[in-house]
């Protein structure tokens, strides 16, 4: 147990309607808020309160990812992997095979090397197969993870490494292998199931402790101001490590679970040691259809026939349903199967296609079930290409949503004119339109897609620019107090824990975000460059995420080693 506090700044932004700022927070020893005012309101409070003077800066409620996965994240992105993504360092393929030359000539002969964020789009590249990679690495194995994670890709020493050289394996029910003329393997594997066969064998000989890596990205939400998100594809083998996360001093985040309905026990409850405020489950995941990087989104409108799309192997015409990863039929079985149990539901949808049987699968679920009109809350996820009509359908059965503008961020200058034509990629992530329909649409960046970046996403549906500083779909910009909020308040209302989080509030956790500077008094163009994270607070303490980084550093990663071999599915 803490002390009782008194935390006072320049102004504190509640995110409470009723009470939008304050100067002063009364912190109670277990770590809930007892007032929120001023300094004398708060002394009344707690009378033998230490008052902490953060001084010239604003305190937030911390931010909400409501859409992420931390332990696998930091698995494939972090030390001792190498993170080429695009926005990290790597904008250009030619940064890539530089990389690629400097580690070959640097790291000890045959050392296996893992890589994690190629994108085709963005970096203009064709698909690394093994005779590509081999002008790399003759003689070394490696693994190149596809930033979409649906790809992973191999030089000629890793399939030889895994016997199948000699000897290719079957494509596996769900994945496929790429292959050459005479049958034998190229280097590429399609989907989860042939990517788990290819890389479960070696990413695990390079990552020797998961949580040290998770660790570190842990602290990369926290240092960009995120205190709670959750796990968007939780399974079984995962919760180890999520506990042990949890019992680490200085954890600096609270997670919600969402199982994956692949699992046979997704429908069942979970039960553990860990307080429930640090780690509970909430309901169960879906996919609908895949990635727009890579063409497989359920469209009604055609991918383009350009250079951009030719690069990534983008086949140009208009998916359809074809490309769904479920037929109504097994969504209805699915649904069926779980929504008498209470779970809530949650969709992967990027394709507007896609969210049209999503939501007709819904709809005959919540009435059939006597839900509708109920608090179920169930949730769509990302809806890149969703309309405006289908939002508006999405608020009349209670469904709410959970969007990903870093889609439009990082691609936005692609999607409209070079993947889709300009009427349907300019407004891509129709936030505004989400945000009219009533759905509390909250934000993320669904890590490792991207880096969790709350700030930015608040600059990206605020001003819409893409990263080059180009606006596009301006009719979908939203007030800075709606972004916020995105981020704050209506991502913790679609994770159910808006009475514990999500605001500065009497009785909710003081889980705080300190920035630089009011951000009602930047210019929204610097949202994300001028204004800084000075720290966050987990119910009233200050986490200290070097601290936490060394202890998950010396934790024995005996028990969570498998960790490193399950597949990376994203989204």
């Amino acid at each position: 147990m803490g002390t009782d506090q008194i935390f006072t700044a320049s102004v504190i932004i509640t995110m409470d309607e009723t009470a939008p700022r304050a100067t002063a927070v009364a912190v109670k020893a277990d770590g809930t808020i007892a007032a929120v005012g001023d300094v004398d309101v708060c002394k009344k409070a707690l009378p033998e309160a230490t008052v902490v003077d953060l001084g010239d800066t604003a305190l937030l409620p911390g931010f909400v990812e409501s859409h992420s996965h931390p332990v696998l994240s930091g698995i494939m992105t972090q030390s001792p992997a190498y993170w080429i993504a695009p926005y990290v360092g790597y904008p250009r393929w030619s940064d890539v095979t530089d990389l690629f030359a400097k580690l070959q000539k640097e790291q000890p002969a045959g050392q296996l090397l893992l890589f994690n964020g190629l994108d085709r789009l963005l970096h203009g590249c064709e698909a690394p197969d093994a005779k590509a990679l081999d002008a790399f690495f003759p003689d070394r194995p490696v693994v190149v993870a596809d930033n979409s994670g649906h790809a992973v890709y191999l030089n000629t020493a890793s399939i030889k490494k895994l016997g199948w050289d000699a000897k290719p394996p079957a494509d596996p029910v769900g994945g496929s292998f790429g292959r050459n003329a005479d049958g034998s393997l190229n280097g590429i594997a399609y989907e989860i199931p042939a990517m788990m066969e290819a890389a479960m064998p070696l990413v695990g000989e390079v990552v020797k402790n998961p949580l040290a890596s998770a660790a570190q990205w842990y602290s990369l939400m926290a240092g960009n101001g995120i205190t709670s998100t959750s796990e968007m594809t939780f399974n079984d083998t995962l919760k180890p490590a999520f506990e042990a996360m949890a019992s680490i001093s200085n954890c600096p985040l609270r997670i919600s679970l969402y199982h994956v309905s692949t699992d046979a026990t997704c429908g069942e409850k979970f039960e553990s040691k860990i307080p429930a405020s640090m780690l509970t489950k909430k309901g169960i995941k879906l996919w609908a259809d895949g990635s727009p990087w890579v063409g497989n989104v359920a469209l009604t409108f055609p991918y383009l026939d350009t250079p951009a799309t030719k690069a990534a192997g983008i086949k140009p015409g208009t998916p359809g349903i074809e490309v769904m990863n479920y037929s109504r039929e097994q969504l209805d079985v699915i649904l069926d199967t779980y929504a008498p149990q209470g779970w809530q539901m949650a969709f992967h949808v990027n394709g507007d296609a896609a969210l049209d049987v999503v939501l007709d699968a819904y709809e005959a679920a919540l009435t059939k079930f006597n839900l509708l009109g109920t608090d179920h809350r169930w949730r769509i996820e990302h809806l890149g290409a969703a309309r405006t009509d289908q939002f508006a359908r999405a608020a009349t059965l209670g469904v709410y949503a959970s969007m990903g503008p870093f889609q439009f961020q990082y691609w936005g200058d692609l999607l409209d004119g070079q993947v889709f034509d300009h009427e349907h990629g300019a407004p891509w992530c129709r936030v505004k339109d989400a945000t009219d329909a009533g759905l509390r649409p909250s934000y993320h960046n669904d890590g490792s897609v991207t880096p969790p970046s709350p700030l930015a996403n608040i600059k990206t549906c605020v001003t819409r620019t893409t990263n080059s500083g180009v606006e596009r779909g301006p009719e979908q910009k939203v007030t800075l107090d709606e972004a916020l909020r995105a981020q704050t308040i209506h991502a913790a209302f679609i994770l159910g824990r808006e009475q514990e989080i999500g605001s500065i509030e009497v009785g909710k956790f003081a889980d705080f975000v300190q920035l630089s500077v009011d951000p009602y008094a930047v210019d929204p163009m610097h949202l994300s460059d001028g204004v800084s994270v000075l720290g966050t607070w987990l119910s009233g303490e200050k986490m200290d995420l070097e601290a936490f980084e060394k202890a998950a550093g010396v934790v024995d990663p005996t028990p969570h080693i498998h960790l490193a071999t399950l597949p990376r599915k994203c989204c």
